[in-house]
């Protein structure tokens, strides 16, 4: 098994919070698959609070176990290829059984198939609508799996929302379980970062377009904001040449320059990354260094190091001292489909653009570097951190 994926998804020294959820989502699973209609146990947390680690426990405990028909299903493509990787390792566990939700989807109902248990993670990224062009002709990929399965095990972060064709909040998720059993496991535990609470919070606070404030130095997580980004790629390289799994990243809106899709900022140009099929996921390869990650290929990964690179779609309101959202700024067009059963707000659109920058902040372990291509907001964010105020 490749050791750092290893390492980020079977962790030996659990929490005691997650061993405690581990031993009470066994006992909701075993009591499900006793009982009709079909179960549902929610995962939920935010980033960074171990929630895979979690979840990845119980796949190794129920998909090496031949009494058990089960599955796991993610339906992001590099978490797809981890996933795969990881099942060729274990003994007894099976990369068949480890599909994206549309081709389970529409193979178990061609084959009149059933499961005892279906695993999703990342299931806030489930279409909730048809989508035909990526072959799922259903109306909702959590409907579909319940009448799959006696239990469904679903992970969610409402906060990993970024699409409307995989939009979800409280209210819709419990529309779609409707009369069916469920239980809550809430994991609200920091697991991914050495940052303390007050400096999540902090992040959370940017996005959420709050006054601005210094950045807590409560804890010996890095940070550091940097007038070129540039100069932050030469710091990246240097962690990621001392530590290993420092990367570039950047949030959407960065227009195309003599046809070249890339980052462009003072001295710094770098390709965005792009979607491989070869086995290793992007996160993990070396060659990456050299591009700039997103949310399509880094959701569900850690990093030692990020230095992010706030986009146009950011910008700053002297009035409010605030970081603000801008929409019409924000270049990848997918976050705006229109559906029929649902239309969407600005503000609700600025959620999904706002999440996208929060995800990626929280990706490194151990640092974040900062900077900002509105020069008004990366001034500011110059002047809080040398200053204080």
């Amino acid at each position: 098994m490749n050791e750092i994926l290893k390492a980020q998804f079977f962790v030996d020294d659990l929490s005691d919070d997650q061993k405690a959820v581990i031993t009470n989502l066994n006992a909701y699973i075993k009591q499900g698959l006793t009982k009709k209609p079909s179960s549902v146990a929610i995962i939920e947390g935010a980033a960074g609070t171990g929630k895979s680690v979690v979840l990845m426990e119980l796949v190794r405990q129920y998909m090496v176990d031949p009494h058990f028909q089960t599955a796991l299903v993610v339906n992001h493509p590099e978490l797809y290829k981890a996933y795969r990787d990881i099942a060729a390792s274990i003994p007894h566990m099976h990369a068949k059984s480890i599909l994206r939700p549309t081709a389970l989807i529409n193979h178990a109902q061609r084959d009149h198939k059933k499961y005892d248990i279906i695993f999703v993670d990342e299931a806030h990224l489930l279409y909730s609508k048809s989508e035909p062009y990526a072959h799922y002709h259903g109306q909702n990929q959590l409907t579909d799996l319940m009448n799959l399965a006696k239990v469904v095990v679903v992970v969610y972060d409402f906060e990993q929302v970024f699409q409307s064709k995989m939009y979800w909040d409280r209210d819709l998720l419990m529309k779609t379980i409707g009369n069916h059993p469920y239980k809550r496991f809430d994991m609200n535990f920091q697991y991914r970062m050495v940052a303390s609470d007050e400096q999540v919070a902090w992040m959370d606070d940017l996005t959420a377009e709050k006054p601005l404030k210094p950045f807590p130095t409560n804890s010996d997580f890095a940070f550091e904001v940097f007038d070129k980004a540039g100069e932050m790629f030469e710091l990246i390289k240097k962690q990621n040449k001392k530590y290993g799994m420092s990367r570039m990243v950047a949030t959407s809106g960065f227009p195309r320059i003599d046809g070249r899709h890339n980052v462009e900022m003072d001295t710094f140009n770098l390709p965005w990354d792009e979607w491989d099929p070869q086995r290793t996921p992007w996160a993990k390869r070396e060659g990456s260094i050299t591009q700039v990650g997103t949310i399509y290929t880094l959701q569900g990964f850690d990093l030692n190091y990020v230095g992010m690179v706030i986009g146009p779609s950011f910008g700053y309101e002297p009035q409010t001292d605030t970081m603000t959202v801008i929409p019409e700024k924000y270049s990848h067009k997918e976050v705006f489909k229109k559906r029929k059963d649902i239309k969407f707000t600005r503000d609700e659109y600025k959620q999904f653009i706002a999440n996208v920058l929060n995800v990626l902040m929280k990706r490194g372990k151990y640092g974040l570097y900062l900077t900002a291509y509105d020069d008004a907001l990366r001034k500011r964010l110059l002047d809080l951190y040398h200053t204080g105020k």
